[in-house]
């Protein structure tokens, strides 16, 4: 009983990362703008990038930057270029960012 007790114990303590534990789980539906995409600017990106040369609180700003926004989303945590400062995005996050530039920039 002590074996099995100790197996368990062990086998919950095991340590995994948020990408690990994060829905990774690939996009089927066509990813839009205003439904998808613009929530997670708004809730992370926005506070720090409006007003001023780097905005990004309309569809054509976000849209003539995403090159650069999948670049910086997309680095690798402790890269001083990665985005957001001081956080990062969920691997879903990126997935539905990626799969608008995808699936053509749609905005509705």
């Amino acid at each position: 009983m002590y074996i099995i007790s100790s197996a368990v114990v062990l086998t919950a303590c095991e340590s995994r990362t948020y990408e690990e534990i994060s829905d990774n789980t690939p996009i089927t539906g066509v990813v839009t703008y205003n439904k998808d995409v613009k929530p997670i600017i708004d809730a992370n990106c926005v506070s720090c990038h409006s007003p001023g040369p780097e905005d990004l609180r309309t569809y054509s700003q976000v849209k003539g930057d995403i090159d650069g926004i999948i670049d910086r989303i997309s680095r690798a945590n402790g890269d001083p270029l990665k985005m957001p400062q001081g956080g990062s995005l969920s691997p879903a996050q990126i997935n539905i960012i990626t799969k608008w530039k995808a699936d053509g920039l749609l905005e509705n």
